[in-house]
C-alpha cells in the first residue's frame, strides 16, 4: 500500500504566482496547443475544449483546458489588484518591428 496526499473537496487555496510563473504558464498553454495539432485535427477538436464536459476530453484536450483556467484566474485576480502595465508593442509592417522568437 503506498499513501498519497489529496486536497479534501472542500479545499480552496490562495496561492502566489509572480510574473515568471505566468509566463512559464502561458508558454505551457502554447506548447500545448502547438501540440494538439489543430490543423490536422480541425477547428471543432478545439472547440471542444469548451463545449464538452472535462470526462469526455482527451488528456491533451484536458491539459489544455487546466492551463486556460489557470491563467485566467491569474489575469482575474491581477486586474481586481490593479497589477497590469498596459504597453504598446509593434506589429508587423510596423516600422521597426522584429518576429519574436519562440525558443
Amino acid at each position: 500500500m503506498v499513501k498519497v496526499k489529496e486536497l479534501k473537496d472542500d479545499a480552496v487555496l490562495d496561492i502566489t504566482v509572480n510574473k515568471n510563473y505566468y509566463l512559464m504558464a502561458k508558454a505551457a498553454s502554447l506548447a500545448i496547443i502547438q501540440s494538439l495539432n489543430i490543423e490536422e485535427k480541425g477547428d471543432e477538436y478545439f472547440k471542444e475544449t469548451i463545449t464538452k464536459s472535462y470526462e469526455d476530453l482527451d488528456p491533451m484536450q484536458r491539459a489544455f483546458y487546466t492551463i486556460v483556467l489557470l491563467l485566467s484566474e491569474i489575469e482575474k485576480t491581477a486586474t481586481e489588484k490593479e497589477l497590469y502595465i498596459e504597453k504598446e508593442i509593434l506589429e508587423p509592417g510596423d516600422e521597426g518591428y522584429v518576429e519574436p522568437k519562440i525558443s
